[in-house]
C-alpha cells in the first residue's frame, strides 16, 4: 500500500513587475508581483512560435511573503507551488472589478533557467529531520521509459 502523494496547483514564468512588500491589516506580510507566462504553439515541422505573453498577479503571505521580497527581483524566472483565487469587489468609483490571483504558499527560482549558488550552512537541525526513507530498491525504468523502449 502506497501513501497518498501530496500535490498542489503550480505556476512558472517570470517576474515582470517590481516586488512589493506590505502588510494586512492584522500585520502579516504581503508579497505581490505581477508574472508573465510566454506562450510557443508547436508547429508541424518541429519549430515553435512565439505568441503573446501573459500577465497574471501573484501574491504570498506571511514568512514565504518576507522570504520572496528579499530573494526576488524584476526579470527573475520561478516556480510556484498553492492555488489560484478568484475575486471580485466594487472599486472606489463603484466599478465592479473581477479577476484571479494565485497565491504561492512556496515559490522558488527555476532550476532550468537559473544559475545560482546554494548555501547550506544554515541546515542544521534541518538537514537532519530524523526521518528516513524507507530502502527500497529504485525501478530500474520509469513506465514512460519501458513503454517507450518498447514502441517501434
Amino acid at each position: 500500500m502506497s501513501e497518498q502523494l501530496h500535490v498542489q496547483q503550480s505556476v512558472s514564468g517570470f517576474i515582470a513587475s517590481a516586488p512589493q512588500l506590505s502588510y494586512t491589516d492584522r500585520g502579516d506580510a504581503r508579497f505581490y508581483v505581477k508574472i508573465g507566462q510566454e506562450h510557443f504553439t508547436r508547429n508541424d515541422d518541429g519549430t515553435f512560435t512565439k505568441q503573446d505573453t501573459t500577465f497574471h498577479d501573484l501574491v504570498a503571505y506571511r514568512r514565504t511573503a518576507e522570504h520572496a521580497h528579499e530573494r526576488f527581483a524584476k526579470g527573475d524566472n520561478f516556480v510556484a507551488e498553492g492555488y489560484v483565487r478568484d475575486y471580485a469587489y466594487t472599486d472606489a468609483e463603484g466599478n465592479q472589478v473581477e479577476g484571479s490571483e494565485f497565491i504561492a504558499r512556496k515559490i522558488g527560482h527555476d532550476l532550468a533557467r537559473t544559475n545560482y549558488d546554494v548555501d547550506r550552512s544554515r541546515r542544521g537541525a534541518a538537514a537532519d529531520r530524523g526521518v528516513e526513507a524507507p530502502a527500497q530498491a529504485a525501478p530500474a525504468q520509469s513506465a514512460t521509459a519501458r513503454a517507450e523502449s518498447i514502441s517501434i
